[in-house]
């Protein structure tokens, strides 16, 4: 697996990351992988128009947290493996931002812990979003985006 979570924009594909997942040593007993792509939404909650999405991270501690949550949900019970990948920098609508993968025995398997392991690092994780929008009357703004509010 690789050791680093979080990533400068472009410097990752998912092309690479499955390669990485059929790599690893207890593969052979995968049956399944789950893909879980985050993309930068084009309109907000309210109406407004993203223009773009800027994401920071507190990054050695971000890759600590995502390490943890991979180690913890490789522990479950017919899991191989769980990667989480998030990017950082400005990206706009319809650009990928996060990749979770999670390879398992079972698709029943896989499932769960995809939904675990997203709603796990958008919790946990000290990664930082602010968007820059048009409101509906044609104002530009930028605000930094609470978790709840997506």
């Amino acid at each position: 697996m690789l050791c680093k979570f979080t990533h400068k924009k472009g410097t990752v594909r998912l092309e690479d990351l499955i390669k990485n997942v059929k790599g690893c040593a207890e593969f052979q007993k995968a049956g399944a992988i789950a893909i879980f792509v985050g993309v930068v939404r084009g309109e907000t909650p309210k109406g407004e128009k993203v223009q773009k999405l800027e994401i920071e991270a507190y990054e050695e501690k971000a890759d600590d947290v995502l390490s943890s949550i991979c180690q913890d949900l490789k522990r479950k019970k017919g899991i191989v493996d769980v990667q989480i990948h998030h990017f950082l920098g400005e990206f706009n609508a319809g650009e990928d931002i996060v990749y979770v993968l999670v390879a398992g025995s079972h698709r029943e398997d896989v499932f769960p812990v995809l939904r675990e392991a997203v709603d796990r690092y958008k919790k946990e994780a000290p990664i930082f979003k602010k968007e820059y929008v048009v409101t509906k009357d044609g104002k530009e703004k930028a605000y930094w985006v609470a978790e709840a509010e997506t």
